[in-house]
C-alpha cells in the first residue's frame, strides 16, 4: 500500500484519539452499522481531500465499511493530525497522503497521489480535487460519477464552474445541509476558532475589541463565543442584511478601515481575498493579533504585510511577529491558515458527527442517483437532512412532539382559517 505520512509509530496514539472522538459521533456510528450490512458503496473508488483529523478518520472508516476503496489526502497543509494519519494506515489499511506542515509542492503532490486512485467519487473540502481534475487531470473525468463538497469556499468555486458550464460531473453541496452549516459552521467554528486563538496566544479575550470580518454562520458563531467571553465585538460586512442582523444581535458594525484602528483581535471568515490589507495593517494597534478561520489563507494580504515589515520573527509557536516601520507589531497566527486547525484540533466531534453523516449519506445518494443528475451543484436532499437531525436527537436522548391527526389536517387545509 502506497502512502506518505510523518511517522507510522504514532498510530497507537491516533487510534485512541479516534476512539475518543467516536464516542461523540453516534449518528455516524449508526450509518456505519447500516453500511456494513448493506454495502451501498461496494465497487466505488473514493478519493477524499479533507482535514485529516480524528473526526475525518471516523468518516473514512465509515465509507470503507460501506464497501468503498478509499484514499485520503489533506485539504490544508497545517490541519493534519499526524497520529491520526498513521492510525488510518496502520489499523485500517486506508492510504493517507498528509503530513502536518507540508510545503506547497508536497501538498499538490499528495492531491495527485489521491487522484491516481482513479476515483469514481470525489469528497472535497475546498474543491481542490475537483479543480485539479478539471485543470490538470481531465483524463479522470470519464470515470467519475460525482462528488461532494463540504465548505462554503468550495461551493462558491463549484457554483462558479457550473454557472460557466465547465463543471463536468454533479456535486452535492454538503455545506448547504441545515444539519451542517447551522451547527458545524456556527457552533463548531465558533468554539474551535477561539480555542485555536487562545492556544496560540494565551491572551485574555475579556475586555478586548474583537473584530470579525464576515457575518455568515461562521461569523455568527465566533461573535457569540467572543461576546460570551467578555469581548467588545465589532463586525465588518459588505452585505446590508447581514450587517443589520449583526447590529440587532448587539454588535458594533463598521468598515474595516475604522475597525483596524481599534481592534485587539481580528478574525476573517468571508471566503474572499484581501479582506485585511496594507492600509489596515498600517493603522493597527501595537500587538494586534490577526488570524483567519476561512478555508484559504488569502483573506489576509500576507504578501503586503511582508513587504511593509522591517523585521519578522517567530515569537511563539503559531505566532509570527511583524514589526512595521512605525514600530508597531502585528501578530499573525498560523500563517494565516485556518486557526482552529493550525493551532488547535478543529471542530468538536459532536458537531462533526452531523457534517460527516451528511458526507457519507450524500456519497450513497450519489451512487444511487448519479445517472439522473445533471452537471451542477445540488443541495443535500431534505430527507437526508431531517433523518440526520432525528438520529442526532436520538443519540442525545432527546424526544420531541409529533403532530396529532387533527393538527396535520389543519396544516394541510385552507378552509379552517380563523
Amino acid at each position: 500500500m502506497d502512502y506518505d505520512i510523518k511517522d507510522i509509530r504514532l498510530a497507537q496514539k491516533g487510534l485512541l484519539r479516534m476512539e475518543w472522538a467516536q464516542q461523540e459521533m453516534p449518528v455516524l456510528e449508526l450509518v456505519k452499522r447500516r453500511f456494513k450490512k448493506e454495502l451501498p458503496l461496494k465497487g466505488i473508488r473514493l478519493s477524499a481531500c479533507l482535514h485529516v483529523t480524528t473526526e475525518t478518520a471516523n468518516l473514512m472508516t465509515t465509507i470503507k465499511a460501506g464497501g468503498a476503496d478509499v484514499v485520503l489526502c489533506a485539504s490544508n497543509p497545517l490541519s493534519t493530525q499526524d497520529d491520526v494519519a498513521s492510525a488510518l494506515v496502520e489499523y485500517f489499511q486506508i492510504p493517507v497522503f498528509a503530513i502536518k506542515g507540508e510545503d506547497n509542492d508536497t501538498y499538490y503532490r499528495h492531491i495527485q497521489a489521491a487522484l491516481n486512485h482513479h476515483p469514481s467519487i470525489t469528497m472535497d473540502d475546498g474543491a481542490d480535487l475537483v479543480s485539479t481534475i478539471h485543470s490538470k487531470r481531465k483524463d479522470l473525468i470519464k470515470g467519475i460519477i460525482g462528488g461532494t463538497e463540504e465548505t462554503t469556499t468550495g461551493v462558491i468555486r463549484l457554483r462558479s464552474m457550473a454557472a460557466r458550464g465547465v463543471l463536468k460531473f454533479p456535486i452535492i453541496s454538503v455545506n448547504d445541509a441545515d444539519t451542517k452549516h447551522l451547527f458545524d459552521n456556527r457552533y463548531g467554528t465558533g468554539q474551535s476558532t477561539l480555542d485555536g486563538m487562545m492556544r496560540a496566544t494565551n491572551r485574555l479575550v475579556a475586555g478586548t475589541v474583537f473584530v470579525i470580518s464576515g457575518y455568515g454562520w461562521c461569523g455568527r458563531g465566533i461573535a457569540m463565543r467572543a461576546k460570551g467571553m467578555g469581548a467588545d465585538v465589532v463586525v465588518t460586512e459588505i452585505d446590508p442584511l447581514k450587517a443589520i442582523e449583526a447590529v440587532m444581535d448587539g454588535y458594533r458594525v463598521m468598515p474595516m478601515a475604522d475597525a483596524a484602528k481599534i481592534g485587539d483581535f481580528f478574525v476573517t471568515v468571508t471566503g474572499d481575498i484581501k479582506v485585511i490589507r496594507r492600509e489596515h495593517f498600517a493603522v493597527m494597534k501595537d500587538g494586534a493579533v490577526v488570524c483567519n478561520s476561512g478555508h484559504f489563507n488569502v483573506e489576509i494580504d500576507i504578501p503586503a504585510l511582508e513587504r511593509m515589515t522591517k523585521r519578522k520573527r517567530a515569537i511563539r509557536e503559531f505566532v509570527e511577529e511583524f514589526t512595521l516601520p512605525n514600530g508597531r507589531r502585528v501578530n499573525l497566527l498560523g500563517e494565516g491558515r485556518l486557526i482552529n486547525l493550525a493551532a488547535a484540533e478543529g471542530h468538536p466531534a459532536s458537531v462533526m458527527d452531523m457534517s460527516f453523516a451528511n458526507q457519507a449519506l450524500s456519497a450513497e445518494h450519489m451512487v444511487k442517483h448519479a445517472k439522473k443528475l445533471e452537471r451542477k451543484v445540488y443541495p443535500v436532499p431534505s430527507a437526508i437532512d431531517r433523518e440526520i437531525a432525528r438520529l442526532k436527537l436520538k443519540g442525545m436522548g432527546i424526544q420531541i412532539d409529533v403532530l396529532t391527526k387533527e393538527q396535520q389536517k389543519y396544516l394541510a387545509s385552507w378552509e379552517m382559517g380563523t
